[in-house]
């Protein structure tokens, strides 16, 4: 891998996360960070790359290659777009993508867009998740995934009307985390109904999907009525009662038939968990031949299937 300049754009909570991350990497430099609402240059590595107001005052001195959009959801367009047109960077942009179908079709209009934007799914690249996909992928035995359940649960309803300012609603926020997780295991086909409840802190949606010579239903629960945050998914291969439980919280997972326990997956408790997940995104991001799950058209079928407006 050769050096990479990578731009950085957003210093909010999830930006510690994606430097932390790229501080371990060697061939990495920080070439500068932008954000309005930040005066003061971020540390890295023990120096302060510049820092700018804004990406347009960014690109005016620097042509990274590699920028990094992680403000919130309804700036992501404008800033892809202005990264597309005045750079020949490669852009990864935070999780949902967009979260309207104008921004969507803006993006989908733009030259290069599907081979230089690309999503941070980072749930798909979560240390459970990927075990999930090896285990089926070696045991064809096990059949089809026929049906999904998952439940993602915040303690977001203690920060009150600032949790909806911030992330919108329940299903907002995590939704499109479930549905990155499918994405690495099944090939999801439609969404066959959806519910916000209790004003926004819950919702439930259900989706079709295919996998192998099957067709699934997929049942997703996301909520803010919980005293600790919670997050779990259960796969059964229907036809050979297979079931397949994963923690996304303990980043763990067993697998069982009946009463025979079939794999297991555990973890070292020294890694943090987003670290877990954006330590193999970066990887993948970086190795020249980036996961089809970072792709911007896995976005768009996502944020799609999500329900933008």
């Amino acid at each position: 891998m050769d050096q990479v300049r990578v731009g950085f754009v957003g210093l909010g909570i999830i930006a510690e996360t994606h430097l932390e991350v790229l501080a371990e990497l060697p061939d990495v430099s920080l070439e500068f960070t932008a954000d309005p609402k930040v005066a003061e240059p971020r540390d890295f590595r023990g120096t302060r790359p510049p820092h700018y107001p804004g990406l347009g005052e960014a690109l005016d001195a620097h042509q990274p290659d590699l920028i990094v959009i992680a403000t919130p959801t309804s700036t992501h367009a404008g800033l892809a777009e202005q990264a597309l047109t005045r750079s020949t960077a490669r852009v990864l942009v935070e999780k949902p993508i967009v979260d309207d179908r104008g921004s969507l079709d803006r993006l989908r209009a733009l030259a290069g867009v599907d081979g230089r934007v690309f999503v941070a799914h980072h749930f798909a690249f979560s240390p459970e998740v990927r075990w999930v996909a090896e285990q089926l992928a070696g045991h064809p035995e096990w059949g089809p995934v026929t049906d999904i359940t998952s439940a993602f649960y915040d303690p977001y309803i203690l920060r009150g009307e600032q949790a909806f300012a911030s992330y919108t609603s329940s299903w907002t926020d995590s939704g499109v985390n479930q549905l990155s997780v499918l994405a690495r295991v099944v090939d999801l086909v439609e969404r066959t109904s959806a519910q916000d409840l209790d004003g926004g802190a819950s919702g439930w949606a259900t989706f079709t999907f295919r996998s192998g010579d099957a067709t699934g239903t997929a049942r997703l629960r996301t909520s803010w009525l919980t005293g600790a945050s919670s997050k779990e998914t259960v796969l059964t291969c229907g036809r050979t009662g297979v079931e397949i439980w994963i923690d996304h919280t303990a980043m763990t997972g067993f697998a069982v038939r009946g009463s025979t326990l079939l794999a297991t997956h555990g973890n070292d408790g020294r890694t943090p968990r987003k670290v877990a997940h954006y330590r193999p995104l970066y990887q993948s991001l970086l190795s020249g031949q980036p996961d089809p799950v970072l792709a911007f058209g896995t976005a768009a079928a996502i944020t799609e299937l999500h329900g933008v407006t």
